[in-house]
């Protein structure tokens, strides 16, 4: 079972930026569509962005696009988030997920998702 653990999270302000790694142990990443989602207080969680296998589509919400890339080494095992220009609005717990093996980037909806992350917290202050 591949174990999915972030970190990079933290407190900016806004305009600042921040990287979000998502690190994975007990298998490979590589089969795997991966993305990322958040969820503020009192909200429902939503997608952000997503990867394919290959690395050579990615999908963003349209709130963070410009702002935010996506990106995965899958030597490393590993996912970012880097966020730029960040916002009061994008403060929220990111959340780290993996695809259905073999799956679609179609497929990093939250229905679909068969494992999360514990999540990481981002603050961004006005």
């Amino acid at each position: 079972q591949v174990q999915l653990v972030e970190s990079g999270g933290g407190s900016v302000q806004s305009g600042g930026s921040l990287r979000l790694t998502c690190a994975a142990s007990g298998g490979t990443l590589e089969r795997y569509a991966m993305g990322w989602f958040r969820q503020a207080p009192g909200n429902e969680r939503e997608f952000v962005a997503a990867v394919s296998m290959t690395a050579k589509t990615t999908k963003y919400t349209d709130s963070v696009k410009g702002r935010f890339t996506i990106s995965r080494d899958n030597d490393k095992n590993t996912v970012y988030l880097q966020m730029n220009n960040l916002k009061p609005e994008d403060t929220a717990v990111y959340y780290c997920v993996r695809g259905h093996p073999w799956g679609h980037i179609d497929g990093i909806v939250q229905s679909e998702i068969a494992s999360w992350g514990q999540g990481t917290q981002v603050t961004v202050s006005s």
